[in-house]
């Protein structure tokens, strides 16, 4: 087990990452920039340095700095967390090759995954269903043509590199395929330096599963059952849950087990999550892999009992699983809200500012992971998470009444919140039955 791990993030999954550590009785060294200075986190690290101004170019981004800093704490690994460089394979490969250990996927396989084309033909060669589309990049407007009238409209126009739901564009003819691909490939270009775009079929009105895999480093692949993440908007996640509802039992064996070839095909190693699309007909397609740990991952250590960052932590180490597939049970049902600082009556617009007023949730079954308190202040340089909410209760019903009842206990003031909407999504009976798809949000309420 290593003696000391820099923790490469901030804000609520550093905490969560600090909090792992000190069980698994491993230092911890915390990086921060200056908008971070005196958070209330950072007290708990073992040691703490700054490298850099608010921006997080300047700061959480700058890879030199990152490693200066794992080198003067004289720590074993680096946990990237989630977001700015957690997926970043030139990080890994630097980390290892300044003999610091990556937290996360080997960097030739996150590359290979990184890039949603070639992570179309690893799961096309582990027989995992894909969406159909084109075989590669598409290198012209003509081809673009050509593809989405084989393939028949409507489509999807998707960057190759990066996610966040950037660089995606439908189309439901030839005239607007022309004008989104251009605008597809810009967009791409502008947020990850790759203006590359494939073509897919658009698939209606589908749902959003995911299935959590983890391999260590002696040929051992298991994955930890499903999460749905229908409730989105934009492509970004707003309520997240596991089991999914909804899903037949032999889908869910047959999705389960396609994410664990998938992995086993592309040589991965650590926790990475296989993402799918649901079709009306239960017919699944795989859409990508995010390589390394997801916002969304306590809905997993829920139902399951395992603690996913001590397990990151314990395969980075070099240790094997210490359970077999056969040993992971799904006990219950977890549902888990993401409370962001924005304004949903306002085009979601960002609420940064200083909470006044904070009244946390409890009671059984209710957890909640966030490193905020009263008097911080919701920087406008990062994401406007506040915090997570997760609850664990025997029957889905359950679990919806008990985040209802927590969700109503909130008391967040200063800054503007996401709360009202997700109760309203919880109160809705759609989302009640299982039957919403990832537009409900948008077609309801946005």
């Amino acid at each position: 087990m290593f003696q000391r791990i820099l923790i490469a993030n901030r804000g609520e999954i550093a905490l969560r990452i600090i909090r792992a550590c000190r069980e698994l009785g491993v230092e911890t060294v915390a990086v921060f920039s200056e908008a971070d200075r005196g958070a209330h986190y950072l007290d708990l690290a073992d040691e703490t340095y700054c490298i850099g101004p608010a921006q997080a170019g300047e700061s959480y981004l700058k890879i030199d700095r990152v490693i200066s800093a794992a080198e003067v704490g004289n720590v074993q690994a680096i946990h990237p967390g989630y977001g700015f460089l957690a997926e970043n394979a030139h990080f890994a490969e630097v980390c290892r090759d300044s003999q610091i250990e990556f937290i996360g996927p080997p960097h030739g396989a996150m590359s290979k995954l990184g890039d949603k084309v070639e992570a179309r033909r690893i799961a096309a060669a582990a027989d995992v269903p894909c969406v159909p589309g084109s075989e590669g990049l598409i290198t012209s407007e003509a081809e673009a043509i050509k593809v989405a009238n084989e393939i028949g409209y409507p489509v999807l126009i998707k960057a190759t590199a990066g996610g966040g739901g950037k660089g995606i564009r439908p189309a439901r003819n030839d005239i607007t395929l022309r004008s989104e691909l251009k605008a597809a490939s810009a967009e791409a270009e502008k947020a990850f330096k790759n203006a590359g775009v494939y073509i897919e079929k658009l698939v209606e009105k589908p749902r959003h599963v995911e299935v959590q895999v983890l391999a260590d480093q002696h040929g051992h692949v298991v994955h930890l059952w499903e999460r749905d993440c229908t409730m989105q908007r934009r492509h970004q996640k707003l309520i997240e849950e596991s089991p999914a509802t909804k899903l037949p039992h032999s889908i869910r064996d047959e999705m389960c087990a396609a994410a664990v070839r998938l992995a086993t095909e592309s040589g991965y190693t650590n926790a990475g999550t296989v993402e799918f699309i649901v079709d009306p007909d239960n017919n699944y397609y795989f859409i990508e892999v995010n390589a390394r740990i997801q916002v969304e991952h306590p809905v997993t250590e829920m139902v399951t009992g395992i603690d996913l960052i001590q397990q990151q932590i314990r395969v980075a180490a070099g240790e094997e699983l210490s359970f077999k597939q056969s040993d992971i049970p799904c006990q219950g049902a977890a549902i888990e809200v993401r409370i962001n600082a924005e304004d949903p009556e306002n085009d979601f617009r960002g609420s940064p500012g200083t909470i006044t007023r904070l009244r946390v949730p409890g009671g059984p079954g209710v957890r909640f992971d966030s490193h905020v308190y009263e008097g911080y202040r919701i920087s406008p340089y990062y994401d406007s998470m506040i915090g997570k909410l997760i609850v664990h209760r025997p029957t889905r019903l359950e679990a919806i009444a008990c985040t209802r009842r927590a969700l109503a206990e909130f008391v967040i003031e200063g800054v503007k919140s996401t709360i009202p909407l997700a109760m309203k999504i919880l109160d809705h009976t759609t989302f009640i039955d299982g039957l919403g798809d990832t537009k409900f949000v948008e077609r309801t309420w946005v």
